[in-house]
């Protein structure tokens, strides 16, 4: 089951620059940042309220990131949502013919498994669903 959201994707070019922009704006003090090779992202993370947003920036032209900014530019990425069994959840967004781009979950950023649902099925909006490990 879906419980919560558990973050924002946000696309950008310069993670550096971006973070900067979102410290003037939210006035965090902290940032979680990590390279997710498997992804080829670079992420930097903070809260707002109960809610991460997640700033990520490619590492790599062949990045899916890389191809979001080429195609769309900046901007939001995809929503996260919380579960505690990714792929138990898969299993029944796949019998409610929602079509996926993962099939099982993967590593993603803070230590998660993550899947993502195809933007065909979700009116456009690319959805995660993540859990902790």
């Amino acid at each position: 089951m879906l419980k919560s959201i558990n973050h924002i994707g946000i696309a950008v070019k310069d993670l550096d620059a971006s973070i900067e922009t979102f410290k003037k704006i939210f006035g965090f003090e902290s940032v979680h940042k990590e390279v997710v090779e498997k992804q080829k992202v670079s992420v930097a993370s903070f809260k707002v309220g109960d809610v991460l947003v997640e700033l990520t920036a490619p590492t790599d032209d062949s990045s899916p990131i890389a191809k979001f900014l080429a195609k769309k530019g900046e901007g939001i990425h995809h929503i996260a949502f919380q579960s505690d069994d990714v792929n138990n959840e898969l299993d029944r967004l796949r019998g409610q013919d929602i079509k996926l781009i993962n099939e099982e979950a993967v590593p993603g950023a803070h230590d998660m498994l993550i899947a993502f649902l195809h933007p065909k099925s979700t009116n456009s909006v690319l959805m995660e669903v993540c859990q902790e490990k």
